[in-house]
């Protein structure tokens, strides 16, 4: 099959194609309205005539769309799918390295020490990938779940990968699971996915964001209420109004932290976000298709009239009501309001002097590290102290995070206009050649984040 570096349109016209009928049938084996997790889920049965759809009870066959891995995971995945004999992977299938880079010193410098570390392995990925079909995301091409979600997730597609942050793409509103390298190593090699058919709990949103809340809160106090256990075997499915405020980042950070209270992944309904993302992300014509199939990619209007008859448990939050939350210490479910944690700790006996910080993560497709006093200095103005330099954080990471601020003033309502969504910086996420240690490297980088249309034909040969 041909490999390309995005999700080509013919493969969600074709999952479109079949979804309207699909959920009629699971409308009619079920007897009463869907949810967007049940619909999704239908339009993805191996036997959509007969397969399981009794929550927490059946065991399903399913067949994602595509498959993700990281370099650590996609070792032994890969070994063991080259001993099924086929010439290609069955599934669209990428690798990202990303996993293998330690931050210590700084970007390029922690980039090279990787590409000299794992140049067997890196060697290995890329040429069991060019030999399979399957696509190769060199390491410093980014993140692997922003790059599934800025090329890869499309709203109503299912796919799995080898990574905890896999959930990120329901930020998409796609069902995206993280699986052991064994489940993928079965669907690239033809075999269906099998998971217990999962419960659903609908989180109803209303209100707005305010002042210093974020979208992390939302998820924040989710887990204070389901606590670490509490989505286990379950797919979180948000909804109502105040959904439709939060946008398509915004909805990944929360997707990709329903790992903490071990959900099998989390949803969100479609909306114009989404449509706004995907224009900013160049995928205009998946945009347009979606449009033509929006109704079934929300849940049907009963279950909003009535969410406590479809859901097997729905909690309400207003959003206008969070304030700005800290969970912990000692379990990610511990929540605080930020605005009481000094006289919290001063009653537990925790330590409250703090000497360096770490300032957000890959949850927010940003990573970036300062000792506390830098904060209250103009950028550029100084270093922190000796032994203190911020941790590494990736170049084309930095580009990608000030694009996404840059997305961030699209109207939420409205198709972006080119000159407030441009697209131009796209391809800090394309697969890149290994770090330059010598002359030159710095004209390299300003190659890298050059439009895809002035990039040299060999880093184009290596989006496969």
């Amino acid at each position: 099959m041909a490999v390309t570096a995005t999700t080509p349109i013919e493969l969600v016209d074709a999952v479109y194609a079949k979804l309207p009928e699909r959920v009629a049938l699971g409308r009619q084996r079920l007897g009463r309205p869907l949810t967007l997790t049940e619909k999704i889920l239908v339009n993805h049965l191996r036997d959509p005539e007969t397969g399981g759809l009794e929550r927490a009870v059946s065991y399903t066959d399913f067949d994602p769309d595509r498959i993700a891995m990281q370099d650590a995971t996609a070792q032994m995945a890969l070994l063991q799918f080259m001993t099924a004999g086929l010439p290609e992977v069955a599934a669209p299938t990428t690798v990202h390295c990303d996993h293998l880079i330690q931050a210590k010193v700084g970007a390029r410098i922690d980039l090279g020490v990787a590409v000299d570390t794992n140049k067997e392995v890196y060697d290995f990925l890329e040429s069991v990938s060019a030999k399979y079909g399957i696509g190769f995301w060199g390491p410093g091409s980014g993140i692997i779940h922003q790059v599934v979600l800025e090329q890869y997730a499309f709203p109503g597609g299912m796919m799995i990968g080898t990574d905890s942050h896999t959930p990120n793409a329901g930020g998409l509103a796609m069902v995206a699971i993280g699986v052991g390298g064994a489940d993928a190593v079965d669907v690239m090699t033809g075999f269906p996915f099998n998971v217990r058919f999962p419960k659903v709990i609908g989180v109803h949103l209303t209100g707005a964001l305010s002042g210093w809340s974020a979208p992390k809160d939302v998820i924040l106090e989710v887990a204070r209420i389901l606590t670490v256990k509490g989505g286990t075997g379950a797919i979180v499915e948000y909804f109502g109004p105040g959904a439709e405020s939060i946008s398509a980042t915004g909805k990944a950070t929360i997707c990709n932290m329903g790992a903490e209270i071990g959900a099998t992944t989390s949803v969100f309904a479609y909306d114009d976000t989404h449509d706004a993302y995907l224009r900013a992300t160049r995928r205009a014509d998946i945009a347009d298709a979606a449009l033509g199939v929006a109704a079934d990619l929300r849940p049907d209007p009963e279950v909003y009239e009535r969410p406590a008859d479809f859901y097997d448990q729905v909690i309400e939050i207003d959003m206008s009501t969070l304030a700005p939350l800290i969970n912990g210490p000692h379990s990610p479910d511990y929540a605080h309001q930020v605005s009481e944690i000094g006289a919290t700790a001063a009653e537990q006996g925790w330590p409250v002097e703090i000497s360096a910080a770490l300032i957000g993560s890959c949850t927010n497709s940003l990573l970036r590290g300062h000792h506390p006093g830098r904060l209250h200095r103009p950028p550029g103005v100084g270093q922190g102290p000796e032994g203190q330099d911020p941790p590494a954080h990736h170049p084309r990471l930095r580009a990608g995070a000030g694009h996404d601020r840059a997305r961030r003033g699209c109207s939420p309502t409205s198709r972006p206009s080119a000159a407030r969504c441009s697209p131009t910086r796209r391809t800090v996420h394309r697969p890149v050649g290994p770090a330059r240690h010598g002359p030159g490297h710095e004209e390299h980088d300003r190659q890298q984040l050059q439009p895809a249309t002035s990039r040299s034909a060999t880093t184009a040969r290596r989006t496969r």
